[in-house]
């Protein structure tokens, strides 16, 4: 077998694993929209169902992970070539715990019920949802172009998703006090915000995987201390 057969063999294997890892990424996008979108809508039968695919989430991670760790054993890859495979079983990783991210919401959700009033006044719980998940499309084009720049664009901005839940924190605890009826769903309510930021979090270790993959190394957080 000749050399240039054995490096096209492996490019398209390469392309395979980052293939399946955007398509589960797309299942954990799509699972966060749907589990808030339940918990605004109060729909049961949706929560139940985000419950239920996220298990798809989790098949689709283990499938990627015996893929690449086949593709060492056979490939045995190095330098930017070993990267490429390594940070891809760590981005699964983090796509799978944002799947889970969404399945915390739709129990909580079951959880809740209907919200009654309190659905008009947290708005701002949509827009973490909106902002977190744009986070994660953006990184995951950045992933799929090979693009550090627009990765840094992202771990740049895990401080809007940081200082807007951190709003939504203080609103909703305000609402606690104002009426103790409203602790239990608010307190639920908690949680679901901190599941949403903590996808912004998942969203910027992906960014830095990226680097990591381009370069060897995660230079973003040192050069951000140095500003």
């Amino acid at each position: 077998m000749n050399q240039s057969h054995i490096v096209t063999s492996f490019d398209e294997d390469l392309k395979t694993v980052s293939g399946k890892l955007l398509e589960m990424a797309g299942y954990a996008e799509d699972l966060v929209h749907k589990a808030v979108r339940s918990l605004m809508t109060a729909d049961m039968e949706l929560a139940r169902l985000v419950i239920d695919e996220d298990k798809l989430i989790d098949r689709k991670q283990s499938e990627l992970d015996e893929m690449a760790v086949l593709l060492i054993a056979r490939r045995q890859p190095m330098a930017n070539d070993l990267r490429e495979v390594v940070g891809a079983l760590r981005m699964a990783n983090d796509i799978e715990r944002i799947g889970d991210m969404g399945k915390s919401i739709a129990r909580r959700v079951i959880e809740i019920g209907d919200l009654g009033d309190l659905r008009t006044r947290i708005r701002g719980l949509e827009q973490l949802t909106s902002l977190a998940l744009e986070q994660l499309k953006e990184v995951l084009d950045a992933y799929a172009a090979r693009d550090l720049t627009r990765a840094k664009l992202v771990w740049e901005r895990d401080e809007e998703i940081d200082a807007l839940y951190t709003s939504l924190f203080r609103e909703l605890l305000t609402y606690m006090m104002e009426d103790p009826s409203n602790i239990t769903p608010c307190t639920h309510l908690l949680f679901c915000a901190k599941n949403i930021e903590r996808v912004g979090d998942h969203a910027t270790n992906i960014a830095e995987i990226v680097e990591f993959i381009q370069t060897g190394k995660i230079e973003f957080e040192k050069e951000s201390h140095a500003l």
